[in-house]
């Protein structure tokens, strides 16, 4: 399979790491080698209760006996996304009512950012440094990393950067910004928190100047932080949210997310301002909407803060120089970018999936299932430490 792998479908780096994989279930990942794999990746970020949850699973199943994609987004009632929809709505605080369903993550930041520049008549867009937000094009000109845009100029104009958790750059705000747009914890970046209010003190200046304050919820959202979303556990609500990744329990979605007032306009002057063929997909909308319900009628949100406890108590060794970010979307961070790649392939031969940040190097992955075990977070863990052990003898 790897041959064909390799030969038909295209790369995304020169080497992949070509798991062959058979079956998934739970916290594993089963390769046609006969071997198991504990998933500490979950996807990244994105199979929220584990591999082939049986509500999700269900719905899925009782959906594809009814209908799959029927018309365009926004022109037929289809039950799972307006359920979905609804649900999602009422588990969020005022204004964030209406929900535009999209394909991922990365079209809903394009959805987002056309939403701000429809509503405010604007056109600067600041991003924070070391962001990622997605590779279309509107996305990859949030990130300003001359390595990833040159090959792709010309992006989109008038986008500025500012630093994450720099207060002395909230000046930078002005009439002319249509909005500042934000990873709540910045990812690639090495899973960097908010700090000293940052977040509220970046919604209090965009107010001050008519600017729109877009979160990307990509990753943290749907519980990944003890909390439904991120922004909950600063103070702070955005005027536009991205979602995607964890909502839909391993299908490919997105969304963005505002009050009925901004989303409307997108109805209009032009018609059609966002359209989407796939957008609401049914079969994806009826598993987002039994990740959502599984999510918020049970302990999980809760379970997340204790199991990172877990993972802060285990993940104590010299090679390791701090445990960074929330709940279970959290980043071993070791010495060296050397240190981080031996970790990660040497803990795939041993049966446990890793993976790598995108721009700092010296970071580990460990964003697992919302449903993982505390006897499999020692499992794993123990793989880990046994690893740097190795690795610092050899030193």
């Amino acid at each position: 399979m790897n041959k064909d792998f390799l030969k038909y479908q295209a790369q995304t780096t020169p080497h992949p790491l070509g798991l062959e994989v058979i079956d998934a279930k739970g916290s594993y990942i089963y390769t046609s080698d006969g071997q198991k794999h504990l998933d500490f990746v979950a996807g990244v970020s994105a199979t929220s209760l584990g591999h082939c949850h049986p509500a999700v699973i269900t719905a899925i199943k009782k959906q594809a006996d009814k209908y799959l994609h029927v018309m365009v987004y926004g022109e037929y009632a289809q039950a799972p996304a307006v359920d979905f929809s609804k649900l999602l709505a009422k588990s969020l605080p005022d204004p964030l009512n209406k929900v535009y369903l999209v394909n991922s993550g990365t079209e809903a930041i394009e959805g987002a950012l056309k939403l701000a520049r429809r509503a405010t008549g604007r056109t600067e867009i600041l991003a924070a440094k070391n962001a990622y937000h997605g590779n279309t094009m509107g996305s990859l000109s949030l990130m300003n990393f001359e390595e990833r845009q040159k090959p792709f100029r010309p992006l989109i104009g008038d986008v500025d950067f500012i630093e994450f958790n720099n207060d002395d750059n909230l000046n930078r705000i002005t009439k002319k910004t249509a909005a500042v747009i934000l990873e709540t914890i910045q990812g690639g970046a090495g899973f960097i928190e908010p700090q000293n209010d940052y977040l509220k003190k970046v919604k209090d200046h965009c107010e001050a100047v008519g600017a729109l304050l877009i979160l990307d919820e990509i990753q943290p959202g749907f519980g990944r932080t003890g909390k439904l979303f991120g922004f909950e556990n600063y103070d702070v609500v955005p005027d536009i949210m991205a979602i995607g990744k964890g909502m839909g329990g391993g299908l490919p979605v997105g969304a963005f997310v505002a009050s009925e007032k901004l989303m409307d306009l997108l109805a209009d002057h032009p018609k059609m301002g966002h359209i989407t063929t796939f957008g609401g997909n049914p079969l994806v909308a009826a598993a987002c909407h039994a990740t959502l319900k599984t999510i918020l009628e049970t302990e999980l949100m809760a379970e997340t803060l204790e199991k990172e406890k877990c993972f802060r108590e285990l993940l104590i060794h010299p090679l390791i120089t701090a445990v960074r970010g929330k709940g279970l979307m959290l980043a071993a961070i070791v010495e060296s970018e050397d240190i981080a790649n031996q970790v990660i392939i040497n803990c795939k031969e041993k049966g446990l999936i890793l993976f790598w940040l995108l721009f700092e190097k010296t970071a580990i992955r460990i964003t697992p299932p919302l449903t993982i075990s505390i006897e499999e977070i020692e499992e794993g863990c123990g793989i880990i430490i046994d690893v740097l052990n190795k690795i610092k003898n050899k030193a």
